[in-house]
């Protein structure tokens, strides 16, 4: 039976991993140690959202949650301590996640001084306003609704762990090294299903929580970029695109599945836990 391997939250955008043994699951993410998952976010000063397509060093911002706050360390240079209490006033920025404008609580210069010498650039640091809702594209969802905080797209990306053997096989194949699955950056890992079976899974039951794949991810540059390291190597999407293009997405490469949550938000997964799978035929 498909069985969940891997929980991931990922507190900062484009940052690094946290994983958990368990979290609570949203209609807008995981939530796990009192964080969402992409909670924070880092923007230039006009308020655009960095990522490590233009940045990969944020690979290596690894975030932790410890007494009360959200501690941020980087290479060479001294933590910083985020409280994750908010303020009963905090100064608010503008800001934009591709085509979404949002308020956004500004957390400071002194995150914001932290963040520029880390990655050698001017930026600001924000949150999600817990109250904020950023509606995501119907389009895919057969008009179901649902919600993100500072995702791109969908508020869990599925990958199935065969997927990632079946990438490797044909790495390998090519002479490239295997990758491992952080470059894919998924919420949730499932074991024991056939090779990309989450491309044709309609739902994906675990008690009362129901998760439902809608839209495939299409892959940009950042599984070219160690995840430990910051540094980029090769991309792999060119030994992807002989098999993982989708004409669905214009030809774009695909892995992994955008899912939405259409039943038991406030529930909770735990890794090992099984899951009963209903394939779309």
């Amino acid at each position: 039976m498909p069985t969940l391997s891997h929980l991931i939250l990922y507190p900062i955008k484009s940052c690094a991993a946290m994983p958990v043994d368990q979290a609570v699951v949203t209609v807008s993410g995981l939530a796990a140690h009192g964080v969402h998952d992409r909670e924070w976010m880092l923007v230039t000063d006009e308020g655009q959202f960095l990522t490590q397509r233009e940045f990969p060093r944020m690979a290596t911002i690894n975030p932790r949650v410890e007494d009360g706050a959200l501690v941020v360390t980087a290479p060479g240079a001294c933590p910083l301590r985020l409280p994750l209490a908010l303020e009963a006033v905090a100064p608010t920025r503008r800001v934009q996640i591709w085509d979404d404008v949002v308020d956004a609580i500004d957390c400071g210069d002194g995150a914001a001084a932290w963040f520029g010498d880390v990655l050698g650039t001017r930026c600001r640091l924000v949150r999600c306003k817990p109250d904020a809702a950023r509606p995501t594209s119907e389009k895919w969802t057969g008009g179901a609704p649902s919600s993100a905080r500072f995702a791109d797209a969908y508020p869990l990306l599925l990958i199935g762990a065969s997927a990632l053997d079946e990438i490797n096989g044909r790495m390998r194949a090519a002479g490239r090294a295997a990758l491992p699955m952080d470059r894919f950056r998924p919420n949730l890992v499932v074991a024991d299903t056939d090779p990309f079976e989450e491309d044709y899974t309609a739902s994906l039951r675990a008690g009362e929580i129901v998760i439902r794949p809608v839209k495939p991810c299409a892959r940009c540059p950042i599984p070219a970029i160690d995840q430990a390291t910051g540094i980029p190597g090769p991309d792999p999407l060119d030994i992807l695109q002989s098999w993982r293009a989708r004409a669905i997405l214009d030809g774009a490469v695909c892995v992994g599945m955008n899912c939405i949550v259409s039943e038991g938000s406030g529930g909770i997964l735990r890794v090992g836990q099984a899951f009963e799978v209903s394939l779309s035929f």
